[in-house]
């Protein structure tokens, strides 16, 4: 896809050059962007492969394409949002497109503009030279906290922010550049350290769009790293830092006992609070005083003189709790449904209003269903969960996420088969309603009603035009399409939907198959907004090979027209080749002899809505069915007239073989009778 491009940050590779006229067949995004494998941009990606970028349409320089991983599509909100945008602190996305790379594969790339220097923390860095105050809030604070403002302002936000994504000279004077967030699902490439503990503990496609408040925490965390000069709690995995932050709190968990300024450890502690709404807003950043002296007086977490066992994890609070629940489902179940849960939060962490929500859950659940429901019993830790910490991400059997992420969860590489089915179950019993209504002070359960409604009907939508494949494209509409036929065509839209099959159609294994398969129908269907719903869906139930040909048919035919597409006479001679020596529906011989030569000579022309016309011809069907019942009528009168024959001939032949025998007897009795009186006579 291409979005009107906007003007580049200042070069990283020099002065801009005379544009090189585009190779014959040179593989472009976009129609326009040229990506230079062999032309490496090291750093350039934030931690994700950059290349650099010819426009062939300008002569603009300053431009790079960054790699896309598989099964992790971009935001499609960020190209139209930020389109006209110009601003040499921000990376802009421009186009999104595939090429194919060195080893035959297809790639997937954001073109986007290059940031001007080289990244703050370089990637194979362990430690820096620690930033002075001056420099932080000059060149680092101020710029990143414009640039969340005016993404605010057109409801976006980053989802990217750290040192190795931060650009500029490190001996410079200028502002830092923010790098490029654009190329996966929001918060796809963030690590644990620098994301908030209720987006922490979702893998890393699952965590949603988040806020601006999300984006202040990961430049708190930002200040406090270039600050220290090293990375806070190297080497620990994602669930060890989620259970830091949340037993010690966030800051302190990362600061500890380091040396700071009072002005980074006001301004960091501020930015990584607890609750999002306790951070200060971008617009009061670009003041750090007016920050510093906003401080939300945060009621520390109560603790528990003793702990709770859960699944082996000690746990000593409310949110703590509610995050062992979640990731050991089954031991949490227990604790809740035998009411160890509820003991614990009232009698040790003293804590009887929270213990009161669980009980009544625990009640619930114990009248739904015995021990071994094991769906009443995920309903119950995701309650719980959201009961404990409302601030948590919707976890359901294991798995956590949030319900605006649900599509990029369900493409992801890195999801199993299991995974996959619990978010089905989620989708199917339209699970964020109910976790909404577990916590409505903080989302609008009646949005997540309709939406939640919305994908569980595409869920249990019959034939090929629903199911999990048409949930994949519906909430993830830059997801490439995923037939086995176009595994090296870059197909994000209708029309290059239509072109690769076009291309494909000079392949003679694939001509005996009908063009369209499941993924394609699943692709089609997202990207038409259920206009053709009721045509697709029927794609799957066709009886004979001809049905599905000619369905296939009226769905391309009505792309083609509605895409503006251009001829197709590959694809076209392919579907008439599937026809066969007969089209099916015709009754005269002649008709359709004459209708499969008119089709085939509509082939070169490539006009698939000519072809559907030809087959569809109500006036010469009419006159086709006419003549057929007339024919049968004629057919018919001609049994019954034979009929009658036969009956009138079977008659006479037995009268006249009883006319024989009896004659026969009379002519031997005559003989007889004679015969005597000749012998008396003698």
């Amino acid at each position: 896809m291409s979005m009107p491009p906007a003007k580049p940050a200042s070069p990283r590779t020099g002065a801009a050059a005379p544009t090189p006229p585009a190779a014959a067949n040179e593989p472009l995004i976009a129609g326009r962007y040229a990506v230079d494998l062999n032309r490496p941009l090291q750093g350039a990606g934030g931690g994700s492969a950059a290349y650099a970028v010819t426009d062939r349409r300008d002569n603009r320089a300053g431009l790079m394409a960054v790699q896309v991983a598989h099964g992790a599509p971009p935001r499609l909100s960020v190209f139209t949002a930020l389109a006209e945008l110009s601003d040499p602190r921000l990376v802009v996305p421009l186009a999104y497109g595939g090429v194919m790379g060195r080893e035959g594969r297809l790639q997937w790339f954001v073109v986007c503009t290059a940031p001007a220097g080289p990244p703050l923390w370089p990637h194979e860095a362990t430690t820096i030279r620690p930033w002075n105050d001056a420099d932080l809030v000059a060149r680092v604070l101020r710029p990143a906290a414009a640039v969340l403002e005016m993404l605010e302002a057109r409801r976006q936000t980053h989802r990217g922010l750290r040192p190795g994504n931060l650009f500029g000279d490190p001996g410079g004077s200028g502002p830092i550049t923010l790098g490029c967030a654009w190329a996966g699902p929001p918060g796809y490439a963030q690590p644990a350290l620098f994301e908030p503990p209720y987006m922490a503990m979702c893998a890393p496609s699952a965590r949603g769009e988040g806020q601006i408040a999300d984006d202040v925490y990961a430049l708190g965390v930002t200040l406090l790293v270039l600050a220290l000069g090293r990375m806070p709690l190297a080497g620990m995995d994602a669930d060890a830092i989620v259970r830091r932050k949340l037993e010690q709190g966030c800051f302190q968990a990362l600061a500890g006992d380091a040396r700071l300024s009072p002005m980074i450890a006001d301004l960091a502690g501020g930015m990584m609070a607890q609750q999002p709404e306790h951070r200060p807003t971008p617009v009061l950043l670009s003041d750090p005083s007016a920050a510093r002296a906003r401080k939300v007086a945060a009621r520390p977490p109560r603790l528990a003189p003793q702990a709770l066992e859960v699944g082996g994890i000690a746990v000593y609070d409310s949110r703590s709790l509610a995050f062992a629940v979640a990731r050991q489902p089954e031991a949490g179940a227990r604790l809740v449904r035998t009411g160890v849960a509820d003991h614990w939060l009232r009698r040790v962490l003293g804590d009887s209003t929270l213990a009161g929500r669980i009980e009544e859950i625990q009640r619930i659940r114990n009248s739904e269903g015995g021990p071994s429901d094991a769906l009443a019993d995920a309903r119950l830790v995701m309650q719980a969960v959201a009961l404990l910490d409302p601030l948590a991400p919707l976890c359901w059997r294991g798995v956590a996420l949030w319900p605006d992420a649900i599509g990029s969860a369900l493409v992801a590489d890195s999801v199993d088969a299991t995974t996959r089915g619990r978010i089905e179950e989620v989708i199917a019993q339209e699970i964020p309603f109910t976790w909404g209504l577990a916590r409505a002070d903080h989302c609008n359960p009646m949005l997540l009603r309709q939406q939640a409604k919305e994908q569980r009907a595409l869920l249990r939508q019959r034939g090929w035009a629903g199911g999990l494949q048409r949930l994949d494209y519906s909430l993830n509409l830059l997801l490439p399409c995923r037939s086995k036929l176009l595994s090296d065509r870059p197909v994000t839209r209708m029309r290059d939907l239509l072109l690769a099959l076009e291309a494909l159609s000079g392949r003679e294994d694939l001509r005996t198959m009908p063009p369209i398969d499941r993924e394609m129908a699943a692709f089609i269907a997202a990207h038409t907004e259920g206009k053709l719903d009721k045509q697709i869906a029927g794609l799957g139930d066709a009886g004979e090979p001809e049905d599905l040909v000619i369905d296939q048919l009226s769905v391309l035919a009505e792309l083609q027209k509605r895409y503006k597409a251009p001829a197709l006479p590959g694809l076209a001679g392919w579907i008439v080749e599937l026809m066969g020596p007969e089209l099916k529906g015709w009754h005269n011989r002649a008709t359709q002899a004459a209708r499969q030569q008119a089709m085939a000579e509509a082939v070169p022309a490539g006009d698939l809505s000519a072809m559907l016309a030809l087959l569809q011809d109500k006036a010469a069907r009419e006159i086709d069915d006419r003549d057929f019942a007339a024919a049968q009528a004629a057919a018919r009168n001609l049994d019954i007239r034979l009929a009658r024959l036969r009956a009138s001939s079977d008659a006479r032949a037995e009268a006249a073989t009883r006319l024989g025998q009896e004659g026969a007897a009379a002519a031997g009795l005559t003989a007889l009778v004679a015969s005597i009186v000749a012998a008396l006579l003698a």
